[in-house]
């Protein structure tokens, strides 16, 4: 089949080589792409991001399928678009969308479905915050309701604090229109962890659990990022604790989705913090992660088109996947400035010589500029490895981190140091 893989960063590089690797694939296309994409796909234009600009491309090549890596095309209403016009694709509705759309919509959802998430209050004005945080201690988490590239999230350490991130939020000094409305939420503990499935919008193939780091520097301190590095490790969640994800948080989600007259189709995503009472949501994704699609991609076998195809037909095929048992490590190279304003254009070298170690890399803010290799944007490399064990694919991922250079690039030196602990 001729596939299209819609996105242009690390996780949509990191789809792009699996499904490079796809018995059933004979054409691959990436819109926009990247120069990372590039060398496994053909890179199309859009010509703009509207759900009806993705689809001109995906009808100029007569894709099969089309796979969406990030949220804001499907919070669009893409996969409706898509459908209309009788074309594969991998994602949920617009409606089904409003899961990652809209925290205030996730934290209602959840509470009618009965999923475990921690106690919240929403506020739409300052004075509505300050009440709000009347029913919670310190800390305290306020989260944008909209879409905020993973940093409309504040954990707020005293009472200024909060109602500073409240007045910074609401007025859009953080996020933009994002913040309009907050969900202010109980702070709970525990060590978090990702939880990804596939689904058709009854059964359920769950991929192997992984643990992104958010904070931008070692020992999770300093403010939230996109993700700063992941690694995946079967050892992360008990099969206790899988078994419990499974009956009290996914399934749960997609049977209420579909007795709500809203099928869910696609990667469900839950992001977990793993609490003494059992795993509670933090908050759900409606599609795969990033950072953790490079070391699930990297640790993943079979055919990953036919499972997509399979999903988006309405007829799970959950033979087509399995996973080697390997641990996989991801450490994202960012850029000087991020997760601020970051510089672009700068060169970078020692790629191949970081390949040369045993590792992947996938592109997230890469681009051309007279032939040469440049940064161009926040997070710019997703360097990645895997081993027989944690201890080796952490070695050999900073091994090959230690071969690549461009000026300002900053990193985290403690990715899946939590995991040591299971070994």
């Amino acid at each position: 089949m001729k596939v299209l893989v819609i996105g242009s960063g690390g996780r949509e590089h990191a789809l792009c080589w699996r499904l490079a690797r796809s018995p059933s694939v004979r054409a691959l296309y990436a819109c926009p792409g990247n120069p990372g994409m590039a060398a496994v796909a053909t890179c199309l234009e859009a010509g703009g991001t509207t759900p009806e600009d993705f689809l001109h491309a995906a009808e100029s090549v007569d894709a099969d399928l089309t796979v969406v890596g990030p949220e804001a095309p499907l919070v669009a209403g893409i996969a409706d678009c898509f459908r209309a016009a009788g074309r594969l694709l991998v994602g949920p509705s617009r409606q089904a969308a409003r899961l990652e759309g809209s925290k205030i919509f996730a934290k209602q959802f959840m509470r009618r479905a009965g999923i475990p998430t921690a106690a919240f209050r929403v506020a739409a004005n300052e004075a509505e915050a300050r009440e709000a945080l009347k029913h919670f201690g310190v800390p305290v988490v306020l989260k944008a309701d909209g879409l905020a590239a993973g940093k409309g999230v504040v954990v707020a350490r005293t009472r200024q604090q909060a109602e500073q991130a409240a007045a910074d939020l609401l007025s859009g000094r953080l996020v933009g229109p994002a913040g309009s409305q907050l969900v202010v939420e109980e702070c709970l503990e525990g060590e978090e962890a990702s939880f990804i499935v596939l689904t058709d919008g009854r059964r359920v193939l769950a991929f192997e659990c992984t643990q992104d780091h958010k904070p931008v520097n070692d020992g999770d301190t300093g403010p939230n990022t996109g993700g700063m590095g992941a690694y995946c490790d079967g050892r992360i969640l008990s099969a206790p604790q899988r078994e419990q994800v499974l009956e009290r948080i996914i399934l749960p989600a997609i049977r209420t989705m579909e007795a709500e007259g809203t099928l869910f189709t696609g990667f469900l995503y839950a992001g977990l913090m793993l609490t003494a009472e059992g795993p509670m949501v933090l908050e759900f994704n409606v599609r795969m992660g990033d950072p953790e699609a490079q070391p699930l991609m990297h640790t993943l076998e079979g055919d990953l088109a036919a499972a997509l195809a399979s999903a988006a037909r309405g007829a799970l095929d959950e033979s087509a996947l399995r996973w080697n048992g390997r641990p996989s490590v991801c450490v994202v190279l960012a850029s000087e400035g991020y997760p601020g304003t970051p510089r672009v254009g700068l060169p970078i070298s020692g790629i191949e010589r970081a390949e040369g170690k045993g590792a992947v890399v996938f592109h997230a803010g890469t681009r051309r500029r007279n032939g040469e290799l440049v940064t161009a944007g926040g997070r710019v490399l997703g360097v990645t490895a895997s081993a027989a064990d944690l201890p080796g694919a952490i070695d050999r991922a900073y091994a090959a981190v230690r071969e690549i250079h461009f000026e300002g690039m900053h990193y985290r030196r403690d990715i899946a140091r939590k995991g040591l602990k299971r070994w």
